[in-house]
């Protein structure tokens, strides 16, 4: 693809908030509906995770958030598959433990396209930077439903432990909210990705503004466009 159809937002370190989707928590709502609203608020970055649709599902899911998406000026990456990336104009693709490695998705990938990695150990971490990886997602950081097949949360002294010896622009994860969100970035993330905190609040724009506020009210967090 030509890069000149990717989002013009397309540098992690700015993003500040990182929305991942989860139809099934949207209390009804059309995904389209709860990803605008939470653009509206100021997020900079979709990632679409729906685990149980079918290839040509997800593609056309994928087909009807992009303009939604594009019209913010925000970016919109696609969990774990690499192929609908390569078919598809959006901007890259949200890796996991059991996805390609981040090697050999940047091979396939090429330089012009986004990777992320979800990362819960510093090894895992490590290779993500060294696999050419543009941002990594650390947690999750504190007890939450939606990541409860993840075990036990790392807590935030793994993020420290991430933050010192990782250069990638790095996003907490897992059970953030107003109420914690100031230590995720104190502990030296640049940004918040989260799931339930957008996709099941009752006012996703006035829950991103909410967090977004705490993130850029911190040196650490990430910068205004």
């Amino acid at each position: 693809m030509d890069s000149q159809v990717f989002s013009s937002t397309r540098n992690p370190s700015t993003w500040g908030l990182y929305v991942v989707t989860d139809r099934s928590l949207t209390k009804g709502r059309p995904l389209e509906a709860v990803v605008e609203a939470a653009l509206a608020g100021g997020v900079k970055a979709v990632q679409l995770r729906e685990k149980d649709l079918s290839t040509r599902a997800l593609y056309e899911l994928a087909g009807r958030l992009l303009p939604i998406v594009r019209e913010r000026g925000a970016s919109l990456l696609i969990n774990d598959r690499v192929d609908l990336t390569m078919a598809l104009p959006i901007d890259g693709v949200h890796l996991s433990r059991t996805s390609l490695p981040p090697a050999e998705a940047r091979a396939l990938l090429g330089p012009s396209r986004l990777i992320g990695v979800s990362c819960h150990a510093l090894e895992e971490a490590v290779e993500a930077e060294y696999g050419g990886a543009d941002f990594i997602v650390c947690g999750p950081l504190f007890p939450t439903p939606s990541k409860a097949a993840y075990g036990v949360p790392v807590g935030l002294a793994r993020l420290r432990e991430v933050r010192q010896r990782v250069r990638l622009p790095i996003f907490g994860i897992g059970g953030i909210t107003e109420s914690n969100a100031a230590s995720v970035i104190a502990a030296g993330a640049g940004g918040i990705a989260a799931i339930s905190a957008f996709m099941s609040a009752d006012d996703p724009a006035a829950a991103a503004t909410a967090l977004l506020r705490i993130v850029r009210s911190s040196p650490e967090g990430g910068a205004e466009r």
